[in-house]
């Protein structure tokens, strides 16, 4: 046993000091281009395209908008970028949007520039913010036709536009200040120019492999005058270095042909390796050009000259580093007790329990700091100077701050995910800056006020001023879109579109079911399956879904005993229990270490798992496994460390990221890791087995799904997105991962986020990649593109819902789709193998077809039931629909592809057999004595004659092979 305990304790050590791991080699932009083509071919031969998704939003809380365009002659005209939902055009200002960039290789968008005079529309891919989430993109792309047909112009290595400029008269001019490469360092970055609208590109500007373009401006007076900013930064998914000596403003005289620095230390502008993320703005006030610049400086505050006697008394972790026993026994236990309580430890551990383990020897103070000690304080801690806003009125030779106090609150050391700058056209003193808050200056940057409101997110990324009427802004933010007329003492919200970016969902089983998820930036929400998208809402002041948890958003699971116990929470494992039909507050339920123990690391979206077996039992990764067996009162760890250890650096890694537990076995769990590692246990977690030596090493483990149809047979998915490697890794075992095969093997080069096996059908998988779903029929031995008017947005998330037979999609862009699966599930080896099949037919409600809503002035509707089939090859199929045994009521002739089909019938009879039809309805209801003789009569279109409620019968003939099934409409 000491010898165990030994090799534990050696291993604990070994992991505690692990290395970054090796990257895997960066995806080029010919594999990706080429697995775009390789997602068309996809597409184009699908035997599931007929299957239609729903949207079923939300909106309200939108999505993150990277950049607003506006119409200068007409404002109510304009386009709305955001982050990973496309680019949307508005022509009523707001009240309505439609979507322009569903369809091309990506839709994540790093900024959109317009040329209103020449109706031409540049979207450069990639957000140009560095968060977590932030998608690449595949280069410059354009519009001439308002957004009907796409062009990509080159530029895919760059895979992260900051800003594009337009020649102020030269439709062909046009620079773009590139970010480059998210996670490594790459050439393509910088700034590039084209003189020939698009066809070629110059890299003009280039500083360093890791500092990219992010911002650039030219002057409207004189455009050979140009200005870009840089900006140094490294990020890897255990660190993020946001800042360096290639962040810095460069200046060009000569069109941006070639540049000098003008942001050195000599200027009056921080320069160095803290000089982080800088934007730029510029206005003419007059006759000559004033430049502002806004800078997240990473220098570290100035040291205050007298210290404050306060703080020197206070108990702080740094000072319980060094502290002798005898100075902490002679603490105020008071002062203790509040240090406790603010550093979170467990209640057992009360000063009195704490003060009395200290006398017996068996914690030191240093004790207490290892508790809290993580490594590495993080962004957080750190106290650096922040956002800086700087003036130059010679053209950038000299800059000035414009400001004394420090701008706190705004950027914190979150300024990668910020830095914009605006100034009002014509007035140098109208200043507005962007980061948590937005905050405007009417000083020239002196002093600064707030313009949040209620009706607003926070962290703030576009705005738009109005040249031509003051007080009219539009701002763009992790919420979505706000409108002001009054310089922000007032705000709307233009959020119609269904743009939330979803990390997870689940459903319950209530009647009709809800559907939960947790969402970047804006916290957890539950709605309706059903949910209808229209504004019918603002009438009743009843929007469908409700907001359950805040933060940005997570795991959610649902204790269906009750369709009311959902345990949820944020990042980093801030989970929580509570009861959706109770007031009651949320019970904050996350596992705790103890004392002796290094801090528990937790994945930004830290993996639950609510037991189906019994559902008191919940299970909870961080760099353990903790396993609860009464709903998150009480947790024990069921596992040593599981990932390779910590590493240093300032991002929670070494975490599980991953855990799944079989629906076939209690107990029978599997956990993935975001270093790569996969592990199984057959005995809930007394041992565990390290199974994915076989696989490709360090990549992050996106899912592992044990099978409910096959106990041994298990799924993985690794991502290796965050080496900038986009290529599809998925796995199956069938023997609990001791040995594995790749399967999905002619999916794009996407990186995947979910795999999920039909809990109906053993041979259907679905997949989700960062441009879309997929769905195989073999087990995965190929796939398929699923969802044929889905956009080409991130899927993170599906389930099939075990009652309704809904598949329902959480995309990071576009909110939730739903499509019945029914008939997918019923397409097993021998039905492929038919020529001909004719599924079940639902009821259909009957609900007079043809009549008008309210009265002669709404249009008739006419409702149509759909009739599914199954055809090895495309042809047409013939439907007859009978009323009894021989009356022909319908017959037409309806083309079919190969696939599955809907074909969908109106439910009119013919002329012919209206007589022969009034008979049929009449003798069938002679036995009801109440019901009166049925007079038929055409809808109220007046064109057509539509069945009455009925027992019928439908036939389908293809290339000589006849299906026949019942269908009522009741």
């Amino acid at each position: 046993m000491k010898c165990i305990f030994t090799f534990c304790f050696l291993f604990s050590v070994l992991l505690l000091n692990a290395q970054p791991a090796t990257p895997p080699a960066s995806t080029d932009a010919a594999a990706r281009t080429q697995g775009y083509g390789e997602r068309l071919n996809l597409q184009n031969n699908s035997l599931v395209d007929a299957i239609t998704f729903k949207s079923i939003g939300p909106s309200i809380m939108s999505g993150r908008v990277v950049d607003v365009d506006v119409n200068p002659v007409d404002p109510t005209i304009f386009y709305v970028a955001y982050a990973s939902g496309g680019l949307w055009k508005t022509e009523s200002g707001g009240t309505s949007f439609t979507p322009k960039f569903d369809h091309e290789a990506v839709m994540t968008i790093g900024d959109v520039a317009v040329n209103w005079k020449n109706n031409i529309i540049w979207v450069g891919t990639g957000e140009n913010n560095a968060s977590r989430s932030s998608y690449a993109g595949a280069g410059m792309y354009k519009s001439t036709d308002d957004g009907k047909t796409w062009t990509h112009l080159g530029l895919d290595e760059t895979q992260h536009i900051g800003r594009i400029a337009l020649h102020p008269t030269n439709p062909d001019v046009v620079w773009v200040a590139a970010l480059g490469k998210l996670y490594s360092p790459n050439k393509e970055r910088g700034v590039f120019k084209t003189a020939d609208g698009g066809k070629t590109w110059k890299q003009t500007l280039f500083v360093n492999d890791k500092a990219g373009g992010v911002d650039i401006m030219v002057d409207s007076d004189n455009p050979n005058i140009v200005y870009a900013a840089t900006w140094e930064k490294d990020r890897r998914a255990w660190s993020f270095t946001e800042s360096g000596e290639g962040s810095g403003i460069y200046k060009s005289v000569d069109g941006g042909e070639t540049w000098s620095l003008v942001s050195t230390t000599e200027s009056g502008f921080p320069h160095g390796k803290k000089a982080g993320r800088i934007g730029l703005d510029m206005t003419h006030y007059q006759g000559k050009p004033v430049l502002f610049a806004v800078i997240d400086n990473n220098f570290p505050k100035d040291k205050k000259k007298e210290k404050d006697k306060t703080d020197e008394a206070e108990l702080t972790k740094e000072k319980l580093k060094t502290m002798s026993k005898e100075d902490f026994l002679k603490l105020d236990k008071k002062s203790l007790a509040g240090f406790l309580k603010k550093n979170g430890f467990p209640e057992k551990y009360n000063s009195d329990e704490i003060v009395t383990m200290a006398k017996e020897g068996k914690i030191t103070p240093k004790t207490l700091y290892d508790y809290l000690d993580e490594g590495d304080s993080g962004f957080g801690a750190t106290e650096i100077k922040g956002p800086e806003v700087y003036r130059s009125d010679d053209e950038g030779k000299t800059w000035k701050k414009t400001h004394q106090q420090t701008l706190d609150n705004i950027f914190f050391t979150y300024g990668y995910y910020f830095a914009q700058i605006r100034v009002t056209p014509g007035d140098p003193n109208q200043l507005y800056i962007m980061g948590l808050r937005i905050i405007k200056s009417d000083d020239g940057g002196k002093t600064w006020k707030a313009l949040d409101s209620d009706n607003m997110h926070g962290d703030h990324h576009a705005l738009w001023i109005d040249p031509n009427r003051k007080g009219h802004l539009l701002n763009g933010n992790d919420g979505g879109l706000n409108m002001t007329y009054d310089d922000g003492k007032s705000w709307s919200k233009l959020n119609s579109a269904p743009l939330g970016q979803y990390y997870f969902i689940n459903a319950d089983m209530a009647e009709p079911y809800n559907v939960y998820g947790g969402l970047q930036d804006n916290g957890a929400w539950m709605g309706p399956h059903d949910a209808d998208t229209g504004n019918g809402w603002q009438a009743s002041g009843q929007y469908p879904y409700k907001s359950i948890m805040g933060g940005d958003g997570m795991q959610v699971m649902v204790d269906t005993r009750d369709n009311a116990t959902v345990y949820t929470g944020f990042q980093f494992g801030n989970y929580f229990r509570e009861n959706t039909k109770s007031p009651a507050r949320p019970k904050q339920i996350t596992p705790k270490h103890q004392l002796g123990e290094k801090p528990l690391r937790f994945n930004w979206q830290t993996p639950i798992w609510l037991s189906t077996h019994n559902q008191d039992v919940l299970y909870f990764g961080a760099n353990k496994l903790y396993r609860s067996l009464n709903k998150g009162d009480d947790w024990e760890a069921i596992s040593e460390d599981l990932t390779k250890g910590a590493v240093k650096g300032n991002v929670p890694y070494g975490t599980l990221s991953a855990i799944h537990e079989s629906p076939l076995k209690f107990g029978l769990l599997y956990t993935g890791s975001d270093d790569g590692l996969i592990h199984v246990s057959k005995d809930g977690g007394v041992s565990w087995t390290l199974i994915s030596d076989g696989l490709p090493q360090n990549l992050w483990v996106s899912r592992v799904i044990a099978s409910g149809h096959d106990k041994a047979t298990v799924f993985a998915a690794l991502n290796g997105y965050r080496w900038d490697d986009f290529n599809a890794y998925l796995y199956k075992s069938t023997n609990y991962g001791q040995t594995w095969e790749r399967i999905g093997t002619d999916l794009p080069a996407e990186p995947v986020n979910v795999v999920k096996e039909d809990p109906k059908n053993p041979n259907i998988l679905y997949v989700g990649t960062d441009n879309g779903l997929y769905v195989s029929l073999n087990k995965g031995k190929s796939f398929m593109t699923f969802g044929k008017d889905l956009p080409n947005v991130a899927v993170h998330d599906v389930m099939v819902h075990p009652r309704e037979n809904d598949l329902i999609v959480g995309t990071h862009g576009r909110s939730l789709y739903v499509a019945n699966v029914e008939q997918l599930q019923k397409m097993d080896s021998a039905t492929l193998k038919k020529e001909f099949v004719l599924f079940d037919v639902k009821k259909t409600r009957f609900s007079a077809p043809g009549r008008r809503d309210r009265d002669q002035y709404t249009e008739a509707k006419e409702k149509t039931v759909l009739i599914p089939v199954y055809a090895k090859t495309a042809g047409n199929a013939k439907v007859t629909v009978r009323a009894g045994k021989d009356l022909v009521v319908g017959e037409f002739t309806q083309p079919v592809k190969a696939g599955l089909n809907y074909i969908p019938y109106n439910m009119t009879y013919s002329d012919e057999s209206r007589t022969a039809y009034q008979t049929w309805l009449n003798d069938a209801a002679k036995d009801d004595k109440e019901t009166k003789k049925i007079e038929l009569t055409k809808g109220e279109n007046g064109e057509k004659s539509y069945l009455h409620k009925g027992k019928y019968r439908i036939f389908v003939e293809k290339d000589g092979v006849k299906e026949e099934k019942d269908w009522i409409l009741e």
